[in-house]
């Protein structure tokens, strides 16, 4: 399954859009019973909410927005700006050439969402495509699963900032240590915050610590070249007290557990954890 560009620009359609080709049924039988569905875009970290629609063949979207039955004849995306900008963004890909066709999966949430996967990229006027690599759980970092995500990330600090490194992995050792020992068991999950300046040093910026909802709802991850991703964090001693949060918050994109110890069996697709000895052992390496 692949998209091309057909249309720059247009007023009366809704913007740039990107025709379908080589549809799978399923994703047509979709298309035909909804009319238009919201894109979830698969990005390095994980899935990122966008403005885009995705029309099926007998629907268009209006100049204010409005859904109606129209004959268009293809399976398409919508949106004000070009879905295929949006992933020359969040892959960091070169700027300068357009696309030629940008080979895709589409994967349909069971709660609905149209979750799109760009998987190559074919620049016009290059030999070849180039291959966008997905990565599974991109943001969990614990004893039984250590993303490649987070591994190339923490090489490329440890050539460019050893020092840093070697402290990031000291703090996070000490707190670790300390909430090992038996006499703080009552300590409130919320010390574990005492990590945040290296995990900051790591690409993770933990936002305000909240009462309600997620812990820290407006953190963010910025690795390497990539643009920065928007990613609610919640912190907990035992992963498995996340379930809670699961049942009562969880919506996509993606969350990361911040824990001690992680024991939550059977994680949801778009839940990451992080696993702060596993961490600091592998950065300590």
């Amino acid at each position: 399954m692949h998209l091309q560009q057909t249309k720059v620009s247009s007023r009366a359609t809704g913007g740039p859009q990107y025709y379908f080709h080589e549809v799978p049924d399923h994703v047509k039988e979709f298309l035909r019973k909804r009319g238009t569905c919201a894109v979830v875009l698969q990005t390095p970290y994980g899935i990122a909410s966008t403005a885009f629609t995705a029309v099926g063949r007998d629907h268009k979207v209006t100049a204010n927005g409005k859904v109606a039955r129209w004959n268009v004849g293809h399976d398409r995306i919508q949106g004000k700006e070009s879905i295929g900008e949006a992933i020359r963004h969040w892959y960091a890909l070169k700027p300068g050439k357009d696309f030629e066709r940008i080979d895709i999966e589409v994967m349909i949430h069971a709660d609905g969402h149209f979750i799109l996967i760009p998987v190559s990229v074919r620049m016009r006027g290059a030999s070849r495509p180039q291959t966008l690599e997905k990565i599974s759980n991109p943001l969990s970092f614990h004893r039984d699963y250590q993303s490649k995500l987070w591994k190339i990330q923490i090489r490329s600090a440890r050539e460019n900032h050893p020092e840093e490194i070697s402290w990031a992995a000291t703090q996070i050792r000490r707190v670790v240590a300390a909430h090992q020992k038996l006499e703080t068991r009552n300590v409130h999950e919320a010390d574990l915050l005492r990590t945040s300046g290296a995990l900051s040093l790591l690409g993770l910026d933990l936002g305000l610590y909240l009462t309600k909802g997620y812990d820290c709802p407006d953190s963010r991850f910025s690795f390497r070249n990539l643009p920065s991703y928007p990613c609610a964090v919640e912190v907990k001693k035992r992963s498995s007290g996340f379930n809670y949060q699961i049942e009562k918050y969880i919506e996509l994109p993606r969350a990361v557990v911040v824990c001690l110890n992680h024991d939550l069996v059977n994680l949801p697709d778009q839940v990451d954890v992080i696993e702060l000895p596993t961490l600091y052992k592998h950065l300590e390496a």
